[in-house]
């Protein structure tokens, strides 16, 4: 089988199109009469000339693993996204530590930042491209847990202020610790000496430069795993794998491709893994997060509390589905970090509902779905393989996992460490 393209080139799309369209401003601007009265207050170097996207490939690259980011001076990006760990968390911490003192528990668990590079927008009535306009697939897209930013460039700038992770009070902040920093030469040899003096532009060029690096294959979405060889036709699956993958896709059995897609697309592009639309799994409450010991606090991903447009009783639960790229190396799983085994996680999907108290508990203290109120438990998906009554044979058995743990080691990168280590 010849050796196709693994995804749309999207980086070398984007990049040319952006310094194309910056170099025929820069060209504009230079020919257009200028005005007496704007002589005194020239553009900005960054505003006025195009950016050589290698450089800001690179400059994101040291930005990423810039610690002075961070109010505590501490915390990099690469803190909680391991490059090690397929931009994961290296440990099986819930949530990471971040804030002022670097004692702040976050709210959720850290997902990977690998094959976020086709995420649609978020939508309510998401439409694929796959010749069926017809079908309504719900809330699809958007970054983060919820769905709540709209690009690459919103999601990064996110962590960068938020109160238990980076914990800047403002962009100008952010701005004034990095020109304070060791990076401070590089971004201003890129961006221009003269890039500090408007802060809120500095800041949108830092967001630029995380944003393009984010956007490398090499590094976001290699596609270098045995399942990828297996579909170019340069590896081959054993009989265990391929047993993997059968009850992986069998309807009736895991029926895990309905969400998270194992084929190529039609227009030839490798499987990201996710259909990155926003369901509601019912997973249990996670004791172990600092927010869940008031037990009025309910974090209910697309209907809040951390995002606050969508605040409809049929979105309470959803959260968006994640990609199961590199999921074996993972130590921590769900929104709220609640399992730490992914056996425990297929497990789940196998009896959750079979077997509720495994899950829940027993008696007034083992509500089933005990971390979403009752009210919207109807949200709750109940497609194969959950809908089981309690105490009906579970969807899958050991045997079914065994073989299908098999198969999603095949989906970790060459450069990721296993969980492991």
């Amino acid at each position: 089988m010849p050796s196709c393209p693994p995804h749309p080139p999207a980086l070398r799309i984007i990049l040319p199109w952006l310094s194309l369209l910056l170099l025929l401003t820069a060209c504009h601007q230079a020919a257009a009469p200028v005005a007496a009265s704007t002589m005194a207050t020239p553009a900005l170097y960054a505003d006025s000339h195009p950016l050589p996207a290698k450089q800001l490939e690179a400059l994101g690259r040291q930005l990423f693993h810039e610690p002075a980011l961070s109010a505590s001076g501490k915390q990099s990006c690469a803190s909680c996204h391991s490059p090690a760990h397929a931009y994961g968390p290296a440990d099986g911490k819930p949530a990471q530590f971040g804030g002022v003192d670097g004692q702040q528990q976050g709210n959720r668990a850290v997902p990977s930042l690998r094959y976020l590079q086709n995420v649609p927008p978020f939508s309510e009535h998401f439409r694929d491209n796959d010749g069926n306009d017809s079908e309504d697939a719900g809330p699809t897209g958007g970054f983060t847990w919820d769905g709540r930013a709209a690009s690459l460039h919103e999601q990064a700038s996110l962590p960068l202020l938020s109160a238990n992770e980076m914990a800047n009070r403002s962009p100008e902040q952010v701005i004034a610790q990095l020109q304070a920093s060791p990076s401070a030469s590089a971004f201003a040899a890129l961006f221009g000496r003269d890039i500090f003096q408007d802060r809120q532009a500095a800041f949108r060029k830092l967001v630029l430069a995380l944003e393009v690096f984010q956007q490398s294959p090499a590094e976001f979405y290699p596609y270098s795993s045995k399942y990828d060889a297996w579909l170019r036709g340069q590896a081959t699956l054993s009989k265990l794998e391929l047993r993997g993958l059968q009850v992986f896709n069998d309807p009736a059995k895991g029926n895990c491709a309905a969400c998270h897609l194992s084929q190529r697309q039609p227009d030839g592009s490798f499987p990201a893994f996710s259909d990155f639309g926003l369901i509601a799994l019912g997973v249990p409450r996670n004791k172990a997060l600092a927010v869940n010991r008031d037990p009025a606090y309910f974090d209910m991903g697309l209907c809040g509390p951390l995002r606050q447009d969508m605040q409809r009783d049929a979105y309470c639960g959803l959260f968006r589905t994640p990609s199961l790229r590199n999921v074996a190396s993972r130590k921590v799983f769900f929104h709220n970090g609640v399992f730490h085994d992914l056996r425990q996680v297929l497990e789940f999907y196998a009896s959750r509902d079979s077997d509720p108290a495994k899950w829940y508990g027993h008696g007034k203290t083992g509500q089933r779905f005990n971390d979403l109120p009752s009210p919207y438990h109807g949200n709750i998906n109940q497609e194969a393989p959950f809908g089981g009554k309690a105490g009906s044979r579970a969807a899958f058995n050991a045997r079914d996992i065994d073989a299908m743990l098999a198969f999603l080691q095949t989906l970790t990168d060459a450069d990721v460490l296993p969980a492991s280590r």
